[in-house]
């Protein structure tokens, strides 16, 4: 499978009030997404509180947002939080099943944290023998602890022809670029999860971006990722807001990006098993309504058109 370029989003998760998932407020996500012009949906990852999720929840949830997803838009999953590697074959096959375009990897199960890529390769192998069809992919997720791959372990993942997604947290462009180059020619697309070097990365081949800000404006990161080759001086201050803006990932994430979703006019709570809505101090929610509003008073003028 070829993933296609642009934004995919790292799914959210809403929760009731009495902490089951809401998938009325999942449904109306995917259709925001919709409208705002994303190309795909990460779903079941870190901002999805997959670790918080039981082997049921992340299945329902994978099916959920597989079943409604519209067919223009892709849908890579993860959820490869089990410790057992039986139990992460079992979990990607049944995944996979459902009908995702890719199942991703986490690249900190592949090994621990003081051993190197031959013990990380040898978890691919295992992996790729027992998950005998169906795309992959790979993402570096932070938690609990970021193990950023190297170009040449990236190529051989490449050349094994099963990858076709990765999520590059390295946030550092020349890491990027040979990580590109590394991979040239094959069918694995790189997405940038970091807005400050979005632009740099797009230029040199990135795919697109898979990060936390297009669960706040994805609209401009699409547009970003459309016109940053035929409108380079507009793609530059595109690149400006959205790298600055994305200090608000210091906030309190992801109940900051609940509470904007519900000011975009998805009913969701800040219900969060991560964090506690009671962190959305009332200084807090104003940050948040001033952000929402400096980014309004952007798009206007930038795009022409408020949405």
């Amino acid at each position: 499978m070829e993933v296609n370029r642009g934004v995919w989003p790292v799914m959210i998760t809403p929760f009731t009030e009495d902490n089951r998932i809401d998938y009325s407020g999942v449904e109306r996500i995917i259709e925001w997404y919709d409208r705002n012009g994303v190309t795909g949906i990460f779903a079941v990852c870190q901002s999805s509180e997959m670790f918080f999720l039981d082997r049921s929840e992340r299945h329902e949830l994978a099916k959920f947002v597989i079943d409604h997803a519209p067919k223009h838009i892709q849908v890579v999953v993860s959820g490869h939080v089990e410790p057992d590697p039986e139990e992460q074959v079992r979990e990607a096959n049944t995944i996979l099943e459902l009908g995702a375009d890719a199942y991703v990897f986490i690249t900190n199960q592949l090994a621990r944290q003081d051993e190197g890529d031959d013990t990380a390769r040898k978890s691919v192998e295992y992996l790729l023998r027992n998950v005998p069809s169906g795309s992959l992919g790979l993402y570096e997720c932070p938690y609990p602890y970021k193990r950023i791959l190297s170009p040449s372990f990236l190529e051989w993942c490449a050349d094994t022809g099963r990858f076709a997604f990765l999520k590059d947290t390295c946030c550092d462009l020349g890491q990027i670029q040979a990580k590109l180059e590394a991979t040239k020619g094959s069918n694995l697309s790189i997405f940038n999860a970091n807005a400050a070097t979005l632009l740099g990365s797009l230029r040199m081949g990135c795919a697109g971006y898979s990060g936390v800000m297009a669960n706040f404006h994805p609209d401009l990161y699409v547009w970003l990722c459309t016109h940053f080759m035929d409108e380079p001086q507009r793609a530059e201050t595109m690149q400006d807001f959205c790298g600055a803006s994305s200090m608000v990932e210091c906030q309190i994430y992801p109940v900051n990006a609940k509470y904007h979703m519900a000011l975009c006019g998805i009913p969701i709570t800040m219900a969060s098993r991560v964090r506690s809505a009671s962190e959305m101090t009332s200084s807090r929610k104003l940050e948040i309504d001033q952000f929402k509003a400096i980014t309004d008073h952007f798009r206007s003028g930038f795009l022409g058109q408020c949405r």
